[in-house]
């Protein structure tokens, strides 16, 4: 089983293609947490790395996942450049809950992030010339039942970018902000977010306190009506990964 967490589609990208070579099932982290997965040998978790660790929701949905310590869990983690604490905060999550992590290895993708401060994600598009290459190498070392922490480095300045007050600050800091004046009341927001943490009133977009600033809506938002960091999102700056639609992104 591969469980997947993708807000602009770089994870959902890694995690169809993990789960077509190895011949496993696909299903999303969010709709994961209240399934019984204990009788699956072989659990992949496929994520983003945000600030160079975890996304902030994942430590909850990682608490409700239902798994066996005999699986074999891997973590295949996208990133802009390092996955920083991602796996050493995964595994320590996961010892917790007296689960072994067995694999882990990184992919560099374009940043989505990078539009929160005013630079264009799909100019890092020269990163995915590396990809073929990683995945192959990741499926090669997953059909071998390799036991192998690729990129488990600890570092201080991740460490002190993944304590509670940093990302409540991150998350006040990025967190993306509505223009009423430009929203129409598509709808778009609230069926991209992973969350759940966007509903219509008066029909315009509102946004909740839950958000985990995966900035699905702030790329998905056809009018460019929510931004992120005071950036707009310019259209030309909305990212999308190119083998994923939105029709793909959409969770109801």
């Amino acid at each position: 089983m591969i469980l997947y967490f993708s807000a602009t589609g770089n994870s959902l990208a890694v995690a169809r293609q993990l789960a077509e070579r190895l011949d496993e099932e696909l299903m999303l982290l969010t709709e994961a947490v209240h399934q019984d997965l204990t009788t699956e040998k072989r659990i992949g978790l496929v994520f983003p790395s945000y600030d160079f660790n975890l996304p902030p929701a994942l430590p909850e949905m990682l608490s409700r996942l239902k798994i066996s310590p005999q699986s074999y869990v891997f973590t295949v983690v996208t990133c802009g450049s390092a996955a920083g604490n991602c796996i050493w905060t995964l595994r320590r999550l996961l010892r917790g809950k007296g689960i072994e992590l067995a694999y882990s290895h990184k992919v560099s993708m374009p940043d989505n992030s990078a539009l929160a401060f005013g630079r264009n994600p799909n100019k890092q598009l020269g990163k995915f010339d590396r990809v073929p290459a990683r995945m192959e190498q990741i499926i090669r070392e997953l059909q071998a039942g390799s036991h192998t922490l690729h990129y488990s480095w600890f570092g201080l300045l991740s460490w002190l970018l993944g304590r509670p007050a940093v990302t409540r600050g991150m998350i006040h800091f990025l967190g993306p902000k509505v223009y009423a004046d430009q929203c129409t009341g598509c709808g778009t927001c609230v069926r991209v977010c992973p969350m759940g943490n966007i509903r219509l009133a008066d029909n315009k977009a509102l946004i909740g306190d839950r958000c985990t600033v995966c900035l699905a809506c702030v790329h998905a938002c056809a009018q460019q009506a929510i931004s992120t960091n005071g950036q707009k999102a310019r259209k030309e700056r909305q990212y999308r990964h190119p083998q994923v639609k939105l029709k793909d992104l959409l969770l109801r």
